[in-house]
């Protein structure tokens, strides 16, 4: 006897029915949201030819949370109150109009406008953006607020860690967010540990039944710290080992990009923060908390825009952004990120900006973290080739780098990969400046580790072997969920 001869027929009929109202219930839900319609097509023809794995599916990944506020009016009322009000006249600066046209852009989608920076420095290794970190860290004198997708407990974490908790003893208020799905194999005694010296910890997103389901697939990959609203640190590196040493099999550290400011810009960054710690229900931080107490040394001023996005946006904002910025090239743009697995429209602008015969070059890691998500990307490179975008593999170890230098005008970096999940799931912060010294930087960042990267030759692009084409194609279809 299987389970449906045990069962009643009534009571096959009523689970049959629910099943069935539970199917339909759903797509009428897909279909209401108003997404792009194959994106929809795809989940009903899921959902209708697998109804079981569909709902699964959906439930874990297709949802969305648009309709939903990190913070309420009220609160983000007041913490706006709290703000400065930087006020620059974009017709007096020495800005091209593309410029100027993004800074707009970036205005209306996230209400940052562009404020000043009083020094930025590029980091390229883990051991300087961690040697310079700690040393801010141990001159705060007021309180110190972290934001990392993954903090290990290693040698690094640990040292971190021993920094962060002298400073809490010394009295200083010391706040950190961490991402709980991305630090799930972390143990929690690590977090106790600086949680009983008085630092005040939360993972984000905390994921627990019966919320396992609804949590799993949003999380928080931004990289921010901010001290006593002087310093800010904004980019690509987590806090783990492999930033700076060799990994096991002599594997070479990783390369990444990361960023220190100071400045007006570093209250923009601690207005991010003040919202993500208030979304983890959190007090609001109080008025002297979120002041920028930042320097305003003009001596040397670079002009930089923050903008975050995230899955309760509107407006899939850094995105947009960067299609925009893309879309506006005239002679180059050179890119850097592990993980190519570009919307439709990112792919589409990259393409028509190297047709219009800008210099469109990027550079992706041979040997990624994830295999699978290394044949994603690569499923992409056909098509960049034959638009004529210059494609580079970063022949070293990992190049976790996440940056775009547009014309020599404009250089935007931050926790955001050139991939699906950043651009719809994932809660990121990138730091856009409008500065030609600093983006000249940048681009001799990227010709430097040009020195290390083979460019791929369509010829012999095609002749790499069949079965590794098949998994490129058949991954490519998990893009969105990646």
């Amino acid at each position: 006897m299987n389970f449906f001869t045990s069962i009643s027929t009534p009571a096959y009929l009523i689970i049959a029915v629910a099943y069935f109202i539970t199917i339909v219930s759903i797509i009428g839900i897909v279909i209401s949201e108003n997404r792009n319609p194959v994106k929809s097509l795809a989940w009903i023809t899921v959902l209708l030819l697998l109804p079981a794995v569909g709902i699964i599916l959906y439930v874990f990944f297709g949802r969305s949370l648009k309709s939903e506020r990190m913070i309420s009016r009220r609160n983000k009322r007041k913490l706006l109150r709290s703000r400065k009000n930087y006020k620059i006249n974009l017709k007096d600066l020495p800005l091209p109009d593309s410029s100027k046209q993004l800074i707009k852009l970036g205005k209306s989608l996230t209400g940052n406008n562009i404020v000043l920076c009083n020094s930025l420095k590029i980091f390229t290794t883990g051991r300087e953006k961690f040697d310079y970190l700690i040393a801010d860290i141990s001159k705060a004198r007021e309180y110190i607020n972290i934001e990392y997708y993954i903090f290990e407990n290693d040698r690094i974490g640990n040292e971190l860690r021993d920094a962060l908790i002298a400073k809490a003893l010394e009295g200083v208020k010391v706040r950190i967010i961490y991402d709980h799905v991305g630090c799930f194999h972390v143990k929690s005694s690590f977090y106790s540990e600086m949680r009983d010296a008085g630092i005040d910890i939360m993972p984000f997103m905390k994921v627990t039944f019966p919320q396992f389901a609804t949590h799993l697939n949003w999380r928080n990959h931004r990289k921010l710290v901010i001290i006593d609203g002087k310093v800010g640190y904004i980019g690509g590196m987590n806090i783990a080992d492999r930033y700076v040493y060799e990994a096991k099999g002599r594997k070479p550290a990783w390369r990444d990009t990361h960023l220190r400011v100071t400045g007006s810009i570093v209250a923009e960054l601690q207005y991010s923060f003040a919202i993500d710690w208030n979304f983890m229900k959190q007090p609001l931080l109080d008025d002297d908390t979120v002041h920028d107490t930042a320097s305003h040394d003009h001596t040397k001023q670079h002009y930089a825009q923050f903008i975050g996005s995230g899955p309760m946006g509107q407006w899939s904002n850094i995105s947009v952004m960067m299609c925009h910025a893309i879309s506006a090239a005239k002679q180059s743009l050179f890119i850097q990120t592990p993980y190519f697995i570009p919307t439709e429209t990112l792919l589409s602008a990259l393409q028509t900006a190297a047709l219009s015969k800008v210099d469109v070059r990027l550079m992706i890691p041979r040997h990624g973290d994830s295999k699978i998500l290394t044949l994603a990307s690569f499923s992409f490179i056909k098509s960049c080739l034959n638009a004529g975008i210059k494609v580079y593999l970063y022949e070293p170890g990992m190049l976790h780098a996440k940056s775009m230098v547009v014309d020599n005008e404009m250089f935007t970096t931050g926790s955001a990969n050139f991939d699906f999940r950043s651009i719809e799931c994932n809660f990121e912060c990138n730091l856009f400046v409008y500065d030609q010294e600093i983006a000249q930087a940048a681009k001799d960042i990227f010709m430097q580790d040009l020195e290390n990267s083979t460019r791929i030759v369509s010829s012999t692009w095609r002749k790499r072997p069949i079965l590794q084409m098949a998994l490129e194609s058949f991954v490519r279809l998990f893009s969105p969920i990646l």
